[in-house]
């Protein structure tokens, strides 16, 4: 091409000027029929393939997520109610254990002396009272007819009276012996888990000794959150304009830390009667069945709460939302298979999918797959499918 051009100039700066004329319009005439047939020889671009996605209006009710943290549905620390020596642990940590199942047991050696010498001692009170009963009715027998003084009657009654009380003394004695023997042997107040254990067999034990050992029962598990005052007042401005006190029913659900949705649905069970003035808000409790134990206490979870009013709205799988400078956007496609950048309004998300509070409409056609090929403006070429709103897996349609 080099050698071609050197030719060409050589050779029109070696002709006149009415030739060269000639020749120049010759030869732009051959350079425009070449350029030309260059042209139609180079095919036209082909439209890049890409997946869409027709978006839809699903029934949703409206939404709202709190912080929560589990809390067990009963809690109770074991402690020992008298002191003696631990001897025996009857539970293995972090087991389930039955209500009334016996846990620890104190030595009760010196507890059932002191239940003996209670009987014993009642039994002699019991003694005394009989002796002063008899003595009371004979003085009664004999006063009428002078043989004992009204002094001496007095005193068989004060006697009868004293006797009467030590009996009762005695008794609340024995009582008190049986209570403390009872208490060496420590028992579940309810079924539930049970945690570690603070103190070794072995060790000396008593009111002052701390917790033994933590037992919760995790079913049902409680869910506690709070709501802004705000919130509260709007509720019962609500409530009361209907002149009814009847709560709105609701769909009450709970996010694990893991992502993953617990599958049991909950009821609201809870809410405190006056608001926080620390915080402004006011404690509210939901309650989730937890046969399996899945639900732990002190977990961080999500409480979603939807209303059962519910309202269509439009849905968009989450991988079909981008993201530039100026916010979140999808790309639709129009019915002349031309690319649009389409600025989109977002709410909450639904497993795969993303809630659009304002920018699209119903049945309009989304990219979902081939987003790096295409560009505003083009042309393409869309494949429709669907998408599970679940797992978001591409799906071919269902005729």
């Amino acid at each position: 091409m080099h050698n071609f051009v050197k030719f060409i100039t050589h050779y029109v700066k070696s002709i006149s000027l009415p030739r060269l004329s000639k020749l120049t319009i010759v030869f732009t005439s051959a350079l425009l029929a070449a350029c030309s047939q260059q042209e139609a020889a180079t095919p036209k671009a082909i439209a890049p393939g890409v997946t869409v996605y027709s978006v839809k209006n699903i029934e949703l009710g409206g939404h709202r997520e709190f912080v929560a943290r589990t809390v067990p549905f009963q809690e109770a620390n074991i402690t020992a109610r008298v002191e003696g020596q631990l001897v025996k642990r009857h539970f293995e940590e972090g087991r389930f254990v039955e209500k009334n199942q016996l846990l620890f047991e104190i030595e009760a050696d010196s507890y059932q002396a002191s239940l003996t010498q209670a009987k014993a001692d009642l039994e002699g009170k019991h003694s005394v009272l009989e002796t002063a009963k008899r003595n009371l009715a004979r003085g009664q027998e004999v006063a009428p007819q002078g043989f004992i003084s009204q002094s001496d009657l007095d005193k068989l009654i004060t006697e009868d009276l004293q006797a009467k009380a030590a009996v009762s003394s005695a008794l609340a004695a024995l009582e008190k012996a049986e209570l403390n023997l009872s208490y060496t042997q420590i028992k579940a107040p309810f079924s539930g888990r049970i945690g570690r254990v603070n103190v070794n067999t072995g060790n000396v034990v008593g009111p002052t000794s701390g917790t033994l050992a933590t037992i919760t029962a995790n079913d049902p598990m409680y869910v506690s959150f709070q709501i802004e005052e705000a919130e509260v007042v709007s509720y019962m401005q609500k409530n009361m304009s209907k002149q009814s006190r009847n709560e709105t029913p609701v769909d009450v659900s709970l996010k694990l830390p893991n992502n993953t949705m617990y599958d049991q649905m909950g009821v609201l069970e809870y809410a405190d009667t006056k608001i926080s003035e620390s915080t402004g808000t006011i404690d509210m409790r939901a309650e989730f069945k937890n046969p399996d134990g899945i639900i732990l206490p002190g977990l961080f979870v999500t409480l979603m709460i939807d209303g059962q009013d519910k309202k269509p709205q439009i849905t968009v799988p989450q991988m079909a939302v981008q993201e530039n400078q100026q916010g979140k956007f999808v790309l639709v496609v129009d019915e002349q298979n031309t690319v649009a950048v389409r600025p989109v309004s977002l709410g909450r998300r639904i497993n795969a999918m993303w809630v659009v509070e304002s920018g699209l409409v119903a049945d309009e056609r989304i990219i979902i797959q081939g987003l790096q090929k295409v560009r505003a403006g083009i042309a393409v070429k869309p494949t429709e499918k669907n998408v599970d709103a679940k797992t978001g897996a591409v799906q071919d349609l269902v005729n």
